[in-house]
């Protein structure tokens, strides 16, 4: 009875609090979390806002656990888009979600789940290296070529000290959503 009992209320428990509680390395962003690089020859230190140049180009990070120091890096679905702008470029809703004109987008594109997006200098733009769905990051990742018919998820920012640190949760679902 009891084990039916914690089963049940356990599935009543948001997805972030049980995989908070299974494995921090697979948790999603949480609020206050700090964002480090994701890879190359600075992976795993904390990102600054000196480190990133407006115009881009763009830097891939993982959240860190700011108490514990866990990298959330056990889900690709926890890859962010990091970019810095002009910040009189970010529309309303965007600029809200922002810091110094510093952006953060899921790394995972919305229409087939691909991942590894390329910077169009140019137009500063994100392109999906899969299909060519291109997203403007200063009008909240609104789509503006390709097969995505779904914006990225926008990961609201804050700072402190110099370094960038997540602000709440994703504004909608990562990744592919099936019918």
């Amino acid at each position: 009875m009891h084990a039916a009992l914690g089963t049940g209320l356990g599935l009543l428990l948001p997805d972030a609090a049980r995989a908070q509680g299974a494995d921090a390395a697979n948790a999603r962003p949480q609020d206050g979390d700090r964002l480090v690089y994701a890879d190359g020859d600075r992976k795993g230190a904390v990102i600054k806002l000196d480190d990133l140049k407006v115009g881009g180009p763009p830097v891939t990070a993982m959240p860190q656990d700011a108490a514990t120091g866990t990298v959330r890096d056990g889900s690709r679905l926890n890859q962010i888009l990091l970019v810095r702008l002009d910040p009189s470029r970010l529309q309303v809703d965007t600029q809200a979600r922002a810091v110094q004109g510093v952006v953060a987008y899921s790394a995972v594109c919305t229409h087939a789940g691909c991942d590894g997006f390329a910077w169009t200098a140019d137009k500063q733009t994100y392109k999906c290296p899969c299909h060519d769905s291109e997203f403007d990051p200063a009008d909240a990742a609104k789509i503006i070529g390709g097969p995505a018919t779904r914006r990225l998820p926008a990961l609201p920012l804050k700072s402190a000290e110099g370094q960038l640190l997540v602000a709440g949760t994703f504004t909608s679902r990562v990744g592919v959503i099936s019918n």
